[in-house]
């Protein structure tokens, strides 16, 4: 008997889906690309090393403070560092908060169900009372507006779950950067390979919580309610930020008569895979700040390809981006390879089946991306 293979149909992304599987990446593998994603993520890594430390420093040290002036300092405040942050000259840490908020908004994931349990709520009560102890005022508050504090908390509860997600991205990235420059990475296949190896292996890492109060440590997220980096923050994090995101001021109308933003959250489409890079270094585009801090960080290899573009460093921002949604999109295929329902080399008509409608969803996600873009 003759066992034809079935070609995905009626799908304008057929040739991406026939990619993966036959463990492809979504994006073409030659020297430029390998070269342009290796280095970006080199600069990202270092970037979200940094990111991620504030992100834990705040989440550690700054609960419970209304007025946090010095939360992107990590507790090393000084009038020279006071002045290079008036300046701008260091970490736009606003954009790992942009990041944290959509996640939030967003929702999903084992972290974002627990935030609404009776244990956290008893949790966070706890931490509320040992904190202002000392303050008549606060408690009042507390009563009068029971969700406020616990509110403040929850926001507490992302800073350390993003923070944690991006200590392992940051890593994986850099490791992959000292790879390529052992000359072992030569491919976007081992790139995505290298990516998706380290999603798994870091998988079940647990994502926990605890703050110290005068000496004593009160757990918020303890160990034993069982939430793991790739279910509870990795891909709710992709959801979030790769694929709803948030509409940018300025690129679309906020007037509700206008309906240019869906009504439905599930239909958003602003995030990394879908934004347009040519807005970026315009007011109110949010990347802006990831790309201006990536372009302090770039190495020496890539930074030569960017003067010798058409534009050189007049446009640097925008190249950064193009040079990064290409990156994600690697990011994208170790991921949708790592959830695989089924092996890429399984035999099994009904397994193959599974696969091929399982990467259908996915493209059909994707089909007004700039995965084309990105190809050409």
């Amino acid at each position: 008997m003759v066992t034809i293979k079935n070609k995905a149909v009626h799908n304008p992304l057929a040739e991406y889906i026939e990619r993966l599987q036959k463990g492809e990446a979504l994006l073409p593998d030659n020297p430029e690309n390998v070269l342009e994603v290796v280095g970006i993520l080199k600069s990202y890594g270092v970037v979200l090393d940094a990111y991620s430390k504030n992100l834990n420093y705040i989440a550690e040290h700054q609960f419970l403070i209304f007025f946090p002036f010095f939360k992107y300092f990590n507790g090393e405040v000084s009038f020279q560092k006071l002045l290079r942050h008036w300046w701008h000259d260091r970490i736009n840490f606003e954009y790992a908060e942009y990041c944290l908020k959509a996640m939030m908004w967003h929702g999903g994931g084992g972290l974002d169900a627990y935030l609404d349990t009776k244990e956290f709520k008893e949790k966070a009560q706890a931490v509320i009372a040992v904190k202002f102890k000392n303050n008549p005022f606060i408690p009042g508050i507390n009563q009068l507006f029971p969700d406020f504090l616990t509110e403040h908390l929850r926001v507490s509860a992302y800073y350390t779950g993003l923070g944690q997600f991006w200590r392992v991205m940051a890593d994986i990235f850099l490791s992959l950067s000292d790879l390529y420059d052992q000359g072992k990475i030569k491919s976007i296949p081992q790139v995505v390979e290298h990516i998706k190896a380290g999603l798994v292996a870091n998988a079940l890492n647990p994502i926990t919580y605890a703050v110290k109060i005068r000496g004593e440590v009160y757990e918020i997220i303890p160990k034993s309610v069982g939430l793991t980096f790739l279910a509870d923050t990795a891909i709710p994090y992709v959801e979030a930020v790769f694929f709803r995101g948030t509409p940018f001021h300025g690129t679309v109308s906020y007037n509700a008569q206008g309906y240019q933003i869906p009504p439905d959250q599930t239909r958003f489409q602003y995030g990394a895979l879908y934004a347009d890079p040519l807005p970026i270094g315009g007011a109110g585009i949010p990347p802006t700040l990831l790309m201006q801090d990536m372009r302090h960080y770039l190495p020496e290899y890539l930074h030569e390809i960017y003067r010798h573009s058409l534009r050189g460093e007049d446009d640097l921002r925008v190249q950064i981006c193009m040079s990064f949604q290409k990156s994600m999109f690697c990011v994208t295929t170790a991921t949708i390879l790592g959830l695989m329902p089924y092996p890429l080399d399984t035999k099994d008509p009904n397994e193959e089946k599974g696969n091929r409608v399982y990467l259908e969803k996915w493209m059909s996600r994707l089909e007004t991306s700039q995965l084309l873009d990105v190809n050409k």
